[in-house]
């Protein structure tokens, strides 16, 4: 995953190679600390360090805490926050899954037409990713399909090379799904001067134009928060702001 020789991952780890050697060959046995000093140096995941414990026999360190639940009070009060100031522009929440477990009144309000006479099924629906990629969900209203598709691909991909066993499912499971493959093979350029990448959505009359940022905790020591991030929309153009206002006011 990380490609790192025997010697530079012994190097990362501060051990010589001949201990990383022995570890490898089952010929000695880690300690929690060694288990914990490989972890780190890889730059696992926390879901991977817990798993990387569980191998070697020792508790996994990391908790796993339903925020939704009650099990982090601060964090629910920190994101309820941030949905709220978001508004009038649309922002939810995406666990490691990429189910969105919360939602502001503005992403309700203004994605709420695309949803009209059952246009998006629940069940993609409620996943970011499946929502851009199945033609149940955004796909078929997204003006600029192609390209955005490549780019939610990429941040999938970068999730999967950081060790995301829940992204790589995703991924492969996205991969199935009717012209990703021609696409993945042919990726679409796109010769927007904008200096990011926009999502346009249009269904009949009402167009919207968005770009998002990724917001997430810094130094989590939970794998539940670790995983969570943030997605917030801001208008690309006067007219998606102004859709916004009008019915954030309405």
């Amino acid at each position: 995953m990380r490609r790192f020789s025997q010697l530079e991952l012994a190097n990362l780890a501060g051990i010589s190679s001949r201990h990383l050697s022995f570890l490898e060959s089952g010929r000695s046995g880690p300690s929690r600390d060694m288990v914990q000093m490989l972890g780190l140096a890889l730059d696992l995941p926390l879901e991977e360090r817990n798993m990387l414990h569980l191998a070697a026999g020792f508790v996994p360190p990391h908790s796993v805490l339903d925020v939704a639940g009650g099990g982090l009070p601060h964090v629910q009060q920190a994101l309820d926050f941030i949905l709220k100031q978001q508004e009038p522009y649309p922002a939810i929440v995406i666990d490691g899954n990429w189910n969105i477990t919360q939602r502001n009144g503005a992403a309700q309000r203004l994605f709420a037409e695309f949803w009209r006479d059952g246009a998006i099924a629940p069940a993609i629906g409620g996943n970011a990713m499946r929502t851009v990629f199945h033609p149940q969900g955004l796909r078929p209203f997204i003006v600029n399909w192609a390209e955005f598709a490549i780019g939610m691909l990429q941040i999938l991909q970068r999730e999967v090379a950081q060790g995301s066993q829940a992204s790589a499912r995703l991924f492969e499971e996205l991969r199935k799904c009717e012209g990703i493959e021609a696409l993945m093979r042919h990726p679409t350029h796109t010769t927007s001067s904008s200096p990011v990448m926009t999502m346009q959505l249009q269904r009949g009359d009402y167009r919207l134009d968005f770009f998002s940022t990724f917001t997430a905790f810094a130094m989590p020591a939970d794998v539940t928060l670790q995983q969570l991030k943030i997605e917030c929309f801001y208008p690309a153009d006067e007219a998606t702001a102004a859709i916004a206002r009008k019915l954030s006011a309405g």
